[in-house]
């Protein structure tokens, strides 16, 4: 049984974000460049499915994970 990531509420200050932006503001990851390696290698899903788009744009009570982490879009 895959035991569920603990999860952070980040607030935006907006209406919505990028993806990529996003996983560096709530220190997910810290460059951009290992941001768009993880995207691109589908080790992050959005609200529990794997997306590739760097620039999906999120809106709130969206969640990110990676590597065990999770984070929701809050405004």
């Amino acid at each position: 049984m895959a035991e569920t990531p603990r999860t952070i509420d980040v607030s935006i200050g907006s209406d919505g974000i990028r993806l990529g932006q996003f996983m560096k503001f709530a220190g997910l990851l810290d460059s951009g460049g290992d941001v768009k390696e993880a995207i691109i290698d589908g080790f992050v899903t959005v609200n529990g499915e794997v997306d590739r788009r760097r620039g999906r744009q999120l809106q709130h009570d969206d969640v990110v994970v990676f590597d065990g982490r999770g984070a929701r879009v809050r405004p």
